[in-house]
């Protein structure tokens, strides 16, 4: 029984942050506050009714399926920034946003955790994709959150799939055809991703990570851009020609760039699809061979990521860049006999408003925290849990 003369007791926060990100935000002038959970169900029924108008479609955005999980995954966050609201929070970090297919319904899910201001008050509380150990860099750089921001698309996958026929007689080489195809639709992802930080009067989205996402078991795959629009100081010339940039680099990697006087300008992709020659796939060809290096097949494999490598040059190129950093390429298996290359990283520049307000981060900022949690029955059960990681 309590006493009616005791101080109730104070209720504990329950957070998100680890103890390296609690060092950074006090850093910051915050403390931490609450997880914050916003979420949507959609009927997967709906998406029945989407997936009968697309069988038939040869690659390409499937707009029904991305406007769907756009619609789903805004109104999860905006339960979210309710909830940050009803608990007076001044920042919300470490924004996920993810899907989870139950046995009839989509749930459109978003996590994230609070923080608080020590002293004042923000006129526009934020909401950021990072980390407390990320905003520290971020904002050490010059770059002030505003909010987290998402740009995707679905698209069909079913390229080799859907014309197989048409690709018997080709010859081996890049399908150009398909090349541009795939560009501008892995484009779309970050024409919105831009959209919406110039919709929150940001000129800088950072931290930008980029997920190739199955969509529940249909021939459609989603690509999704997150990242946090952010407000620098763009009085170079050379930044306010690109207008909003935009960055794949890690929180560490801007910050040291910045701290030796350059700056992000643009994510730059390039995308290329070749052609085998024959129908099968990678695997299938390796099949016909003996045992030894297939020369044809190197050179072709070799010319399709030098391909891909010269779009990134020439995009880099036309927005004044310095360097590509963070280069990263990937192949992906369309079937068919068709694969694509995708090459992705960041153009920099040398810049004098590049700068970062202290000599060198914290050790707090750097290291890494590790899992103490580990489930080895989950397999033997044959199931899969549900994590959400801040």
């Amino acid at each position: 029984m309590t006493d009616p003369g005791s101080t109730p007791l104070r209720k504990s926060v329950l957070s998100g942050l680890s103890g390296n990100e609690m060092y950074c935000v006090d850093l910051l002038g915050y403390h931490p506050g609450n997880l914050l959970v916003g979420n949507s169900v959609f009927s997967r029924g709906l998406l029945g009714s989407l997936s009968s108008g697309f069988r038939g479609m040869v690659g390409g955005e499937i707009t029904a399926i991305t406007n769907m999980i756009t619609q789903g995954r805004h109104l999860s966050m905006q339960r979210l920034i309710a909830e940050m609201q009803q608990s007076q929070g001044h920042g919300a970090t470490s924004v996920t946003t993810e899907l989870i297919f139950h046995a009839q319904n989509i749930e459109f899910l978003s996590v994230a955790s609070t923080v608080h201001q020590k002293e004042g008050v923000p006129s526009v509380a934020f909401t950021t994709s990072s980390d407390g150990q990320e905003l520290f860099c971020q904002m050490d750089a010059g770059y002030q959150p505003v909010s987290f921001v998402m740009g995707n698309v679905a698209y069909s996958i079913g390229v080799g799939r859907g014309i197989t026929g048409a690709f018997r007689q080709l010859a081996k080489g890049e399908v150009t055809e398909y090349s541009d195809l795939f560009s501008r639709t892995r484009n779309l992802a970050l024409q919105r991703i831009v959209a919406e930080a110039q919709s929150v009067g940001a000129n800088a989205v950072v931290g930008i990570t980029t997920n190739i996402l199955p969509f529940g078991g249909t021939a459609v795959q989603e690509m999704l851009m997150v990242g946090t629009a952010s407000r620098h100081d763009m009085s170079d010339p050379a930044l306010e020609a690109v207008g909003v940039v935009t960055s794949d680099l890690t929180a560490e990697e801007m910050w040291s760039l910045a701290r030796i006087g350059y700056a992000p300008l643009k994510l730059v992709m390039g995308t290329s699809v070749y052609s085998l020659g024959f129908v099968g796939g990678i695997t299938s060809a390796f099949k016909n061979f003996v045992k030894g290096e297939i020369s044809e097949l190197t050179q072709l494999i070799y010319g399709a990521r030098e391909e891909s490598l010269a779009k990134v040059q020439q995009q880099a190129t036309a927005v004044g860049a310095d360097d590509v950093i963070g280069i990263k390429t990937y192949v992906y298996d369309l079937g068919g006999g068709l694969i694509e290359f995708l090459a992705i990283g960041t153009a920099v520049k040398r810049s004098t408003v590049a700068s970062t307000r202290s000599q060198q981060l914290p050790p707090q900022a750097i290291v890494r925290d590790r899992d103490t949690f580990f489930n080895s029955a989950e397999a033997s059960y044959g199931v899969t849990l549900t994590r959400n990681q801040q």
